[in-house]
């Protein structure tokens, strides 16, 4: 059985009349990779200063490795590693310098130090920069070198903000690689908080998306996608020729398809069930070309948005029964 590393129990965090984070509750098992996901304003960040002991919540609690965050701050920062999204260096020391200074400050040195950098520079595969000034550094380097730095204290759990941002395409394919070795491999524990649904739906063996201070979902991103197909039915898109309204109109003439419409130069079909493969029979027979026929809802970004505007629905249906509820008082 996993052991659970992040316990969070209905975190909450007001700043006045503002709640940035609403009753978090979730849980982070050993050697997992999870995804906060949420847009800019959404909590990541104040959910990460709880958890690093960096601010106190209003209410709930949260523990890592059985160490409260907010009762035992230094001990929950000797286990953690952070990565924020902008890592500072001196950038006239050299990376060498720069984590030759890390290990010192968490007491560190000799050829115990030097032995760990030089193993880290070359995991990192920065052996060649490591005595250039990280002031020459481009930002995938520069990320290379922060996750040495964070490794230097060879923490249990990472948490890492936006770790892919500004990243050149070549390094963030390295950027993820590493990531993930640093889970399966090392046992690490993994908090990821991204807007950059792409890598991370490449990664992380969970996500929970973020939506005004509040957890709308959480699990694995095939059984999210379930999720949405159990709600909404199964969708899927086509092209063919001919297309258009002739690819439309075919479509709705199928007794296993709902409905179907145009999307952007595609035919969104929705159906009870996967059909696709009868779907293609049937236009092939009719003089079609099927050119595309793919699900929906399965890709992250589907997923989120779905959840992102299901959130918002929830929302607004609170507003106009919190008015409906006034209107009567009054």
């Amino acid at each position: 059985m996993a052991k659970t590393i992040i316990e969070v129990n209905g975190l909450t965090k007001r700043y006045g009349a503002v709640t940035a984070v609403d009753n978090l509750t979730l849980s982070v098992q050993q050697g997992e990779v999870f995804g906060l996901l949420g847009p800019n304003g959404a909590g990541k960040t104040t959910t990460t200063l709880m958890l690093l002991g960096l601010t106190e919540p209003t209410e709930g609690n949260a523990s890592i490795l059985g160490v409260d965050c907010t009762r035992d701050p230094l001990q929950v920062k000797r286990r953690v590693g952070y990565l924020p999204d902008n890592m500072g260096f001196y950038p006239d020391m050299t990376g060498r310098e720069n984590l030759r200074m890390t290990g010192r400050m968490n007491g560190l040195s000799g050829e115990l130090l030097e032995a760990r950098i030089d193993e880290l520079l070359g995991r990192m595969g920065m052996q060649e920069a490591a005595d250039r000034r990280a002031g020459t550094y481009s930002k995938g380097m520069k990320q290379r070198l922060g996750i040495a730095d964070i490794l230097v204290k060879d923490p249990d759990v990472l948490i890492m903000d936006e770790p892919t941002n500004g990243v050149d395409p070549e390094g963030m394919r390295e950027l993820m690689s590493l990531i993930r070795e640093l889970a399966e491999k090392d046992g690490r524990t993994i908090l990821i908080s991204s807007h950059q649904l792409h890598q991370i739906q490449q990664i992380c063996d969970r996500v929970g998306i973020f939506v005004h201070g509040k957890l709308v979902a959480c699990g694995e991103i095939c059984e999210l996608g379930r999720q949405i197909q159990i709600e909404n039915g199964y969708s899927f898109e086509v092209d063919a020729q001919p297309g258009g309204e002739a690819l439309v109109q075919a479509l709705r003439e199928m007794d296993c398809v709902a409905e179907a419409e145009l999307s952007e130069g595609l035919a969104v079909a929705r159906a009870s069930e996967d059909v696709r493969g009868q779907v293609a029979r049937r236009l092939m027979e009719s003089g079609f070309t099927v050119t595309h026929l793919r699900q929906r809802g399965g890709d992250l970004d589907e997923i989120y948005a779905r959840y992102f505007e299901k959130a918002g629905e929830n929302d607004a249906g609170k507003r106009e029964n919190g008015k409906a509820g006034q209107r009567k008082r009054a």
